[in-house]
């Protein structure tokens, strides 16, 4: 299991089992160099600074990144299994974690011209993880929502622990290496460290960060100071720089070093395997539901074309059928067709004389509706002259009654009149005799 596991981790970086080694060894390739080397090889020395010398400045920084990186995540797994309990913010290791991640997200960003200096913050690298995985969303949402952050480094920060304290980081990480091509060459530079061999790498130590529990207070935790540095001091052992001690049991407690180193080494190898067992059994069901899935599909096919041939069939038993029948009835039909023909002919003729006489009946009654309008445009003539007529002599015979009045007022003045003539003649006589009286 131990040999399995460290050829699959070779192909993302060479002799990354040995990491946990590389401090005490003389290292090879992309790792750290002795600090002193033993005995007096003077020549060696010379020409492992030859060596050096000609090396990319920037493949050294991501050695030595690579190197401390796997120090620190030794170092965290160790001491959260010896101390058997949650990590919290007051942790050492954690803390030099975070601080060692945020070198490693650092390193080749490409910097954003500012008023006074420039700028490198990769909370903009950390934002673009919700494009690639949704999930992601909800902790840079919580991020910004967080009221004492202010700056994008402590918003990074927050956002990393966030990750750590959801098991989820190395996932986050993994997508982003895999994407590199369309989401980092926009952020780094090349030879930056996320987009070389060596971000793989890291993306599979921050696998065993999942065997971690940590609760971190992110809301009473000042993540706006200034960039932390690394303390190389609880890495590096007093021993290494005893070069001349050369006894049995300086001998011997190395070895029971490395042996401790190579059996933590073990452990977490084991506990990288466990995790990719337990990956391969889950795409194991997937691949056992996908083929269930396939056997039904294929029972649905085989029965649907089942019912494909018979359909086929009974369609060549119908075209046979009418084939036979249409020779038969050939005959029926072209009599049924002449039958037709005269009926139609019989219908057209009986159709025209009906409708002859529908134009004629028509145009009876538009005469005798004319006929009825004059008529009635007659009758409403006598009717107002009679109601004229009836009027007049209402006229008539109210002028009549007013003349009868005034003809009986005029005879009463008349025999007023009269009896007024009549006094006066009498009056006159009177007079007159009473006038041939005194005459006399």
């Amino acid at each position: 299991m131990l040999t399995n596991c460290g050829k699959k981790m070779s192909s993302d970086h060479k002799d990354t089992s040995n990491a946990d080694s590389a401090t005490e060894d003389a290292s090879k390739g992309d790792k750290w160099p002795e600090p002193v080397l033993q005995g007096s090889n003077v020549d060696a020395q010379k020409k492992t600074r030859k060596i050096y010398q000609r090396k990319d400045p920037r493949a050294v920084e991501r050695a030595n990144l690579l190197n401390i990186s796997k120090l620190i995540i030794k170092e965290l797994l160790d001491s959260s299994m010896s101390h058997g309990r949650m990590l919290d913010d007051d942790h050492v290791p954690l803390q030099q974690f975070f601080v060692v991640l945020e070198h490693v997200l650092r390193h080749g960003l490409k910097p954003k011209k500012g008023i006074f200096s420039d700028k490198r913050d990769f909370w903009c690298v950390l934002e673009s993880i919700e494009k690639l995985a949704p999930e992601a969303g909800e902790i840079t949402a919580s991020v910004r929502e967080l009221p004492h952050i202010k700056t994008a480094l402590g918003k990074a920060r927050a956002w990393l622990r966030l990750a750590v304290m959801q098991k989820r980081l190395s996932d986050y990480f993994k997508m982003l290496i895999e994407k590199k091509d369309q989401v980092l060459s926009e952020f780094y530079e090349s030879g930056a460290m996320m987009i070389e061999d060596e971000g793989m790498v890291i993306a599979g130590l921050l696998v065993g960060l999942n065997v971690i529990d940590c609760n971190m207070c992110i809301k009473e935790e000042d993540l706006d100071q200034p960039m932390g540095v690394i303390d190389f001091s609880l890495y590096l052992k007093e021993s290494r720089l005893n070069d001349d001690v050369d006894s049995p049991e300086v001998e011997s407690v190395e070895g029971k070093a490395k042996m401790a180193t190579i059996l933590d080494q073990k452990n977490y190898l084991e506990e990288l395997n466990r995790h990719l067992n337990a990956t391969v059994t889950n795409l194991q069901q997937k691949m056992e539901s996908c083929t269930a899935t396939n056997a039904l599909m294929k029972e649905d096919l085989a029965i649907a074309k089942n019912q494909i041939l018979q359909l086929q069939e009974e369609n060549e038993l119908m075209q046979t059928e009418k084939k036979f029948l249409s020779d038969g009835h050939k005959q029926q039909l072209e009599a049924a067709k002449q039958d037709i023909d005269i009926e139609r002919e019989t219908y057209q003729t009986s159709r025209a004389g009906l409708d002859q006489m529908c134009a004629d009946a028509k145009k009876k009654m538009e005469e005798e509706t004319k006929l009825r309008l004059d008529v009635e445009k007659e009758l409403e003539l006598q009717i107002g002259m009679k109601q004229e007529m009836e009027m007049a002599l209402r006229i008539l015979e109210k002028d009549i009654h007013e003349k009868q009045d005034t003809m009986i007022s005029l005879r009463k003045q008349l025999d007023e009149i009269k009896g007024i003539n009549l006094e006066m003649y009498q009056k006159l006589q009177a007079c007159e005799s009473s006038l041939n009286t005194k005459q006399n």
